[in-house]
């Protein structure tokens, strides 16, 4: 399929995500972060289900989000009436320093959330709003990947767009966002570790520790 217009790579990526339904139904969840490259996937999914999302939607609380990104996901997991499943890690938030340790946080608040939630729900596959051109390190990432801890897919259908891509769709559809874009903020993650941008990369407010050691958080499952 060629991918030469935004409406080629919306019908891509809704090519990705039926398959997904396809391939796993009533094993697949959706990861939601309150961000706009997430919050595009899920309306996409959306659309697809004729006007309602067909599957659960998990969000990862690490306790450290931005108020902007819980009051927005509130939000929005009412008005679309969504099955949101939010999990956080107790015990850790009990005995590690948050953002102390960026490695330990994200294995901790983000990656074993992801392990502990597919055990606890049986998913098999996890939809993920990864995109090529945002990291080198998800430079070639492929739609389907499985990982072995515990075994399941991820599914990444919009790998494909790109910033510019993402703010063309949300405005075409007029898709709700995290009121914190409109302060300047690029890349949004916990307030610890995201700062206002400074530069012309989009995650350049990105902790810059975290982001040199992003293959190995990826290695551990985190997204």
């Amino acid at each position: 399929m060629s991918l030469t217009t935004l409406n080629d790579k919306v019908a891509k990526s809704k090519e990705v995500l039926q398959e997904a339904l396809d391939r796993f139904p009533g094993k697949i969840a959706l990861a939601w972060t309150g961000g706009k490259d997430s919050t595009t996937t899920l309306h996409l999914l959306k659309e697809l289900g004729g006007g309602r999302v067909p599957i659960p939607v998990l969000n990862i609380d690490t306790s450290v989000k931005f108020k902007e990104i819980y009051e927005f996901r509130d939000q929005l997991a009412r008005e679309w009436d969504l099955d949101l499943r939010v999990e956080r890690n107790e015990e850790a938030l009990k005995t590690i320093r948050v953002a102390e340790n960026k490695e330990e946080c994200c294995l901790r608040l983000k990656a074993e959330v992801i392990i502990q939630s597919l055990h606890k729900y049986g998913w098999e596959a996890l939809i993920t709003a990864l995109r090529w051109d945002e990291q080198p390190d998800r430079a070639g990432v492929d739609y389907f990947v499985r990982y072995e801890n515990p075994p399941h897919f991820r599914v990444q259908p919009i790998l494909h767009f790109t910033e510019l891509d993402i703010w063309q769709y949300i405005k075409d559809h007029q898709v709700p966002y995290c009121s914190l874009y409109r302060k300047g903020y690029r890349s949004l993650g916990c307030e610890p570790c995201t700062k206002l941008g400074r530069g012309r990369e989009e995650r350049a407010g990105r902790d810059k520790d975290k982001e040199e050691m992003m293959k190995r958080l990826r290695a551990m499952g985190y997204f």
